[in-house]
């Protein structure tokens, strides 16, 4: 049965009234969360080194030392969830081969965890992490959305975006030079641009977008496994009214199309038309990630970049060398850290045997600084000939749909910073977001001049 069919299936007897929310509520952040957050901590407390970069916070802010404790292991080693690798030749090859995929067998759970998972459906509040998100499906479905969202993505049509891209940086930068003293770089201007130009992407009122700001953290919190109680909740409330939103935007396109990607969607064929499920699930993952990696991506350049101010002034003096630098900061400082898959065959796998329906983490942020890939691999260096083999979007057919995109506003939103504010410093301590799958910053002091 495909993963969509499975959202489909809508459990007997599970009409409770006014209770049925807080119900569903409960057992969706238990299964979810709850008892992985127990698991976890187990782990953790046992020395995995998985569990203890799940639940340790410490390690959410520095990860490099675990990732090297993991690769003297040796290329896969055994986790708490099944076969962990830091290797980039092995990430690569799970990512790659069709033997491997995001999504799992649900008949082979135990039954109670089936009743579970089927009881808290609730389409209302599904996150970017549960099917039919292009995350965790396989074909064919995946293969469906992707062929329908990807007319977006192509080159031709992310290039397209650039001189937009440029006047919503000048528009925000022009908005900072009125600022004085120390301002946060993340709800200024990190955050703002890619929120903006995903906005015109999506056909959103950008009057919306500390909205979509507020929607996009919170479907990004559920990205992680182990969320306590109250955190889930306030994510769910955001999550709620971001679908509510999204019912209001397709009703409005359907009765006047416009030229964006959601028109298109909504006005699909018969023989093409998602299903409104289907049709929310991809339109929130796009409007998520949309941004998420994109800030992550800006706010680590800049840290990155003010830590060695020769290379900051080296790109000033030869902007040629941004696309480099981009590059380099998604390699040494991945905005997405690690990534999984299931087996879905008896495979061998660096010298091991990994049986059907076992997990591989593959630690994304740790194959980044492969040395047998990138040399003295924890140096920062803009200029290394090639930083763009990392596999911080991931590879194979999951390989991230907006990459173009997020590269280009990447380069385009340093570009400018650089250009309009060549003294800028982070002032005082970043905050990291305390989140493990994404690595970014809350908040970046920064002073302008």
């Amino acid at each position: 049965m495909s993963a969509t069919a499975q959202t489909r299936q809508v459990p007997a007897g599970t009409a409770l009234g006014p209770l049925a929310r807080p119900a569903r509520t409960a057992v969706r952040w238990a299964v979810r969360h709850g008892l992985p957050a127990v698991y976890l901590s187990r782990s953790a407390r046992r020395g995995d080194p998985v569990g203890r970069l799940m639940r340790d916070r410490a390690l959410r802010e520095q990860p490099y030392g675990v990732y090297e404790e993991v690769r003297a292991r040796g290329p896969l080693s055994g986790s708490s969830l099944g076969w962990v690798t830091t290797s980039h030749a092995i990430a690569q090859e799970v990512l790659r081969s069709d033997r491997f995929g995001v999504g799992w067998d649900r008949s082979a759970a135990p039954k109670p965890i089936r009743w579970a998972l089927a009881f808290g459906d609730d389409p209302a509040s599904a996150g970017v992490a549960e099917p039919p998100s292009m995350l965790v499906v396989d074909p064919p479905d995946h293969t469906r959305f992707r062929r329908l969202v990807s007319r977006a993505f192509t080159p031709r049509a992310t290039a397209a975006f650039e001189p937009a891209i440029r006047r919503t940086a000048d528009s925000l930068l022009d908005d900072l030079e009125r600022r004085t003293g120390t301002v946060d770089l993340i709800g200024t201007y990190a955050a703002q641009l890619p929120v903006l130009v995903i906005a015109e992407l999506l056909g959103v009122p950008t009057s919306r977008r500390e909205d979509f700001l507020r929607w996009g953290a919170a479907a990004a919190a559920t990205l992680d496994p182990g969320l306590p109680l109250r955190r889930y909740l306030a994510a769910e409330k955001a999550l709620r009214a971001m679908h509510a939103f999204l019912d209001e935007h397709f009703a409005r396109l359907r009765r006047d199309p416009g030229e964006d990607l959601v028109s298109s969607l909504v006005t699909l064929p018969p023989e093409e038309a998602l299903t409104d499920r289907e049709l929310h699930a991809v339109v929130l993952l796009l409007l998520g990630a949309g941004f998420e990696t994109t800030v992550n991506l800006l706010g680590n350049a800049v840290v990155l970049l003010d830590a060695h101010r020769d290379q900051w002034e080296g790109l000033r003096a030869d902007p040629t060398g941004w696309d480099g630098a981009v590059e380099e900061v998604l390699r040494l400082d991945s905005p997405v850290q690690l990534t999984g898959r299931t087996a879905k065959a008896d495979v061998e796998l660096g010298g091991r045997s990994v049986r059907t329906g076992t997990r591989v983490t593959v630690l994304l942020g740790a194959a980044n600084r492969d040395p047998e890939v990138f040399p003295d691999p924890a140096r920062f260096d803009v200029t290394r000939a090639n930083a763009r083999d990392h596999l911080a979007f991931s590879g194979g057919i999951h390989y991230c749909v907006g990459a173009g995109l997020a590269r280009l506003e990447g380069v385009v939103g340093l570009r400018a910073l650089g250009e309009r504010f060549p003294e800028l410093r982070v002032a005082g301590t970043p905050e990291r977001r305390d989140l493990q799958t994404l690595r970014g910053f809350e908040r970046l002091p920064v002073t302008l001049r």
